[in-house]
């Protein structure tokens, strides 16, 4: 992406933000991004269905087009050929054999638009029964589009969220619909120049964007359901799924099956293949208890025209297994840290709990196992965890992660810096096993035999800060890391690096007794030697010190001589 079209990305964000923003007058966080990401949702479904439909236009007109082409000769007339077109453009098949959601007349945008400004009452249309159908108010006309795609896509019903419920005035609706309809999706402009950006890659953008600012808004709470993306891109970049199942068993928006499907898109000319291709060897797999989040996956999928199986309803993952014969190639999360509240005594004997049963005062291992439990034999998974899950003993958790050592399952542990996360500032890490490290491939490139060794990095000094809060990774960062792990992986061009990262024997674990923080094992950074002698070096320095302890002296003098000054012009007074 260059910088025009990244310099277009975030005025539209800036823009599109400010407009949606307006809402928080009438409605707390955690209720209007419903409207507006809805709204985003619409919005998509219909430029996806419009650019597919002057896709098939196109095609119907082109002679050399064996599959689609319709001769104006088998018609009466220009006027038959021009209806048999529009028709034609009604078939839904055109729309499902290439992943594009039907959408009714009722529920296209441009509906949307030119009815939501008619006065309450007028007839807008007639039902199949022949009866009037009259505008009742722009949530109504923004539900009922809803209704309508749900209506036509068995995979949408129950997920999209009604938002008459909130009551809102048509005229700040009309206004957020007149917002996103003032911006060619489909045909973006930036201060003069026309850019080579898709409607999904645009829309796209803007609800990854706008996830982001509702968690920022709604803080802890907005943190259930969004990950940072550097994260979820190093994690991604690191396990590399190129083809095969992926699995996340708290996929909150499923941030983790976006960036999978952008990861196949990136690599696709250092791969050599077709990246439309290569995503139909990848099928996505989530569960998710929180309901507002489990829509709000599904319609993130959507957006992205990603397939995708969230079992029937939102569920407890522990205790209502949606997938529960799934053996995936991948598995990632980023399970919500300690939680204290996640056992039942239905739990107490289950099949998951390989390696040990883990405390009821915390569902850390207890997500690990789960994970490991629905990992095919080849398989990879990443999950991020709070640190104190490298070192802890409490409660059969040391245990448990001996085992997890001892039977060779961890491949790789990955200190992350502080401050990454929008809802919690407990120190973080990231855990990355596989059952089976004597083999493994990458496309055509075969892992070597990895058995009883240990990759440890530590990157917590690695980053930076994005604000005054919050820290990030650039993509040197995340190379950097994925790299190393990589290299390490196939025996070609790593090698220890003090501070950094650290390939340890079973041994050496043993040592440790079994503690796997990363800096016990990189140890502490070199420091590069500047050539003065230290004969040299300490007299210079210890002046500098000298003449540091002077000013402050000095300062310190100047500072009581003002206040006593100030202090007798009071008294004076």
């Amino acid at each position: 992406m260059n910088n025009t079209e990244q310099q277009f990305l975030k005025a539209l964000d800036d823009k599109l933000w400010k407009a949606a923003d307006k809402l928080r007058a009438n409605l707390d966080a955690a209720n209007y991004k419903h409207v507006v990401l809805g709204l985003i949702f619409l919005k998509y479904v219909s430029d996806a269905f419009e650019e597919r439909q002057e896709e098939l236009l196109e095609r119907f007109k082109d002679e050399n087009d064996d599959i689609y082409y319709l001769p104006p000769e088998d018609y009466d007339g220009n006027e038959d050929y021009q209806q048999a077109l529009l028709e034609e453009l009604e078939v839904l098949d055109y729309y499902r054999e290439a992943n594009v959601f039907w959408v009714p007349k009722p529920a296209r945008w441009s509906t949307l638009k030119e009815k939501a400004v008619l006065p309450v009452g007028t007839v807008l249309w007639q039902d199949d029964a022949g009866n009037d159908v009259k505008l009742r108010s722009v949530s109504w006309l923004i539900d009922n589009a809803l209704e309508e795609i749900e209506k036509s896509n068995a995979k949408l019903k129950g997920i999209l969220n009604r938002i008459s419920q909130y009551q809102l005035d048509n005229d700040k609706l009309l206004g957020l619909i007149n917002t996103f309809s003032d911006t060619s999706f489909t045909r973006p402009v930036f201060e003069g120049e026309k850019l080579h950006l898709h409607s999904k890659d645009i829309l796209g953008h803007v609800y990854e964007y706008f996830l982001g600012q509702f968690a920022l808004a709604e803080g802890k709470q907005g943190g259930q359901y969004y990950t940072p993306k550097s994260i979820v891109t190093l994690i991604v970049e690191m396990l590399q799924p190129y083809s095969g199942r992926v699995y996340d068993p708290a996929m909150g928006s499923g941030g983790f099956f976006v960036s999978s499907d952008k990861f196949i898109e990136e690599h696709a000319s250092e791969q050599h293949y077709d990246a439309s291709e290569q995503k139909k060897h990848i099928s996505v797999y989530g569960q998710e208890s929180n309901p507002t989040t489990w829509r709000l996956a599904a319609m993130n999928m959507a957006i992205r025209g990603i397939d995708f199986n969230f079992g029937k309803k939102n569920a407890d993952t522990f205790l209502d297994d949606q997938h529960p014969d799934l053996r995936a190639d991948f598995v990632m999360a980023n399970p919500p840290f300690n939680i204290k509240d996640w056992w039942s005594e239905s739990l107490a004997d289950d099949v998951r709990w390989k390696y040990g049963t883990p405390p009821k005062g915390n569902a850390n291992f207890g997500w690990m196992q789960h994970m490991l439990h629905h990992l095919a034999p080849t398989g990879s998974m990443a999950l991020l965890l709070a640190n104190g899950s490298m070192s802890s003993n409490t409660n059969n958790e040391g245990e448990i992660r001996k085992r997890l050592v001892e039977e060779d399952l961890v491949e790789c542990m990955v200190a992350l810096p502080g401050q990454l996360f929008t809802n919690t500032q407990i120190p973080a890490c990231i855990w990355f096993l596989t059952k089976d490290k004597a083999n493994g491939m990458v496309r055509n490139e075969k892992k070597r035999d990895r058995r009883e060794e240990f990759l440890f990095i530590d990157a917590r000094n690695l980053g930076f800060m994005r604000d005054r809060v919050l820290r990030d990774f650039t993509n040197e960062d995340i190379a950097k890391v994925a790299d190393t792990f990589h290299a390490w992986q196939r025996g070609e061009g790593y090698d220890d690096v003090a501070g950094f990262c650290k390939s340890a024997s079973l041994d050496e674990i043993k040592k440790h007794d079994f503690v796997l923080t990363p800096g016990r094992y990189v140890g502490a950074q070199e420091q590069e030697d500047d050539g003065e002698p230290f004969a040299e070096k300490y007299p210079r320095l210890l002046a500098e010190l000298e003449a540091c302890f002077w000013e402050g002296e000095r300062l310190m003098a100047v500072v009581r001589d003002r206040l006593t000054s100030v202090a007798a012009d009071e008294g004076g007074a």
